[in-house]
């Protein structure tokens, strides 16, 4: 394993206000690029199948629309690396500010986007390349993010630091719940289907230029000006990555397995499955699902703050023991169709991936040097975020539909990636006692 040398140079903690304002910036445009990407799946899972693919049954269209769903994902890489070469070779900061602007863009525009009745075949096109875009955009996101956070700040509080950025998954997915869930209720369904689900897509215009605002103002990360100053950058960070640490690579792919796949079996699979297999009503779902988020928002900061005390690993390996524990109760809940117990599983179900993905705001960034770390990172989170999070609703559907309507193959494939996300941790060394000042590059 690639042990990651101590700083030699002294680092200087940031002022109060100056970490403050970095870690607003970071939340808040990481919770906006989080509510872009999720409205997306919340429209695939609701209204995309009617909307882009009228002339197939429910079902079919169903899967259609979780393919564009996919589609992201699998852009997901191509950012990381578009954007972990600028991160790591530019900046944290610019390299922020360009990924946000085009997740935005590209959100907005899906509002605005003729469907299939108007411009036939064209309108799914058009789809699954602004589609392409958000995942480009967000594959390079989420590196930066809780990079400005864990490189400027104190050691000893990385797992704290390095878990606001992950509030935002939450917290977009909250927004954007309770917009779909109030553009609905004051519409009504039918109009809601017809033209009110582009309400949310529009308003990220406003979303953005808050965004913007607030990263334009955030400073450059403490280690990266370090490493600019001793001349430590990679010239080729991606090339370096695999030459150097393409074991932690690896290793960070497995361990974001389960929050990738798992958070997508609750927010899009659980819904769609709700709604369609179990003839609950959307509402429900969606509540459900508000459920979830808030109960992951509630864990995600004390739990990381705990693990800078004991480690990453023991936190990590502890939730993902119970998620694999928990997946078939999971749908047994949900199975009775009993609106509190629907609700208790969600609940449950945003503990545990709360954990597992708000830990991974340190432990990611932790395997790897400085000189590489944005690339690195981003690569490991967004390789799993294509393998498990893309294709999860997708093949959880087919594996459903390919059961017969039997609902055993979902959870099921829930606990499969906790227990590779498992061994992931097992192989991983703890890093919470590493520093992440800049290295000489050797």
């Amino acid at each position: 394993m690639t042990q990651i040398s101590e700083a030699t140079i002294s680092q200087p903690e940031q002022p109060a206000g100056t970490l403050s304002r970095t870690a607003l910036a970071a939340t808040v445009g990481t919770t906006i690029e989080w509510y872009d990407f999720q409205i997306y799946g919340l429209a695939a899972a609701l209204v995309f199948n009617s909307q882009f693919f009228p002339n197939f049954d429910p079902l079919a269209g169903t899967l259609l629309s979780f393919a564009t769903f996919a589609v992201g994902f699998l852009a997901r890489p191509i950012g990381a690396i578009i954007f972990g070469h600028m991160g790591d070779r530019i900046g944290r900061k610019s390299t922020l500010i360009a990924t946000f602007l085009l997740t935005g863009v590209a959100t907005l525009l899906v509002g605005c986007l003729p469907n299939y009745d108007a411009i036939g075949i064209f309108a799914p096109i058009l789809l699954v390349l602004l589609r392409l875009m958000q995942g480009i955009g967000l594959g390079g996101e989420w590196g930066g993010a809780v990079l400005v956070m864990t490189e400027s700040e104190a050691q000893t509080r990385r797992g704290l630091l390095g878990s606001l950025p992950q509030l935002g998954s939450p917290a977009g997915l909250v927004i954007a719940t309770l917009v779909f869930a109030a553009t609905t209720a004051i519409l009504g369904t039918e109009q809601f289907a017809a033209w009110g689900w582009r309400l949310p897509f529009l308003l990220s215009l406003v979303l953005v230029l808050v965004g913007a605002f607030a990263r334009f103002s955030m400073p450059e990360s403490q280690a990266f000006s370090q490493a600019k100053r001793t001349n430590a950058i990679a010239a080729f960070p991606l090339a370096e990555t695999l030459r150097t640490q393409w074991r932690e690579v690896l290793i960070a792919g497995g361990l974001f397995l389960v929050t990738s796949g798992g958070f997508y079996v609750y927010v899009t699979f659980m819904v769609a499955y709700g709604s369609t297999n179990l003839g609950l009503s959307r509402e429900l779902m969606l509540n459900g699902v508000l459920v979830f988020a808030i109960t992951e928002l509630l864990i995600i900061v004390p739990v990381c703050a705990f693990s800078d005390r004991i480690g990453r690993r023991p936190v990590f390996m502890g939730s993902a023991i119970f998620t694999i524990l928990f997946a078939f109760p999971l749908f047994w809940l949900v199975n009775t169709k009993i609106t509190s117990l629907v609700f208790l599983g969600m609940a449950i179900g945003g503990i545990s991936n709360g954990i597992l993905f708000g830990i991974m705001g340190s432990f990611g960034p932790e395997l790897f040097k400085t000189s590489v770390r944005y690339t690195g990172a981003s690569l490991g989170y967004q390789l799993s975020a294509a393998l498990g999070g893309g294709l999860t609703p997708l093949i959880a559907t087919a594996l459903v539909k390919w059961a017969d309507g039997n609902y055993w193959p979902a959870p099921a494939w829930l606990a499969g990636l906790a227990l590779v996300s498992l061994i992931a941790a097992i192989v991983a060394p703890e890093t919470h006692s590493r520093s992440l000042s800049a290295e000489e590059i050797g």
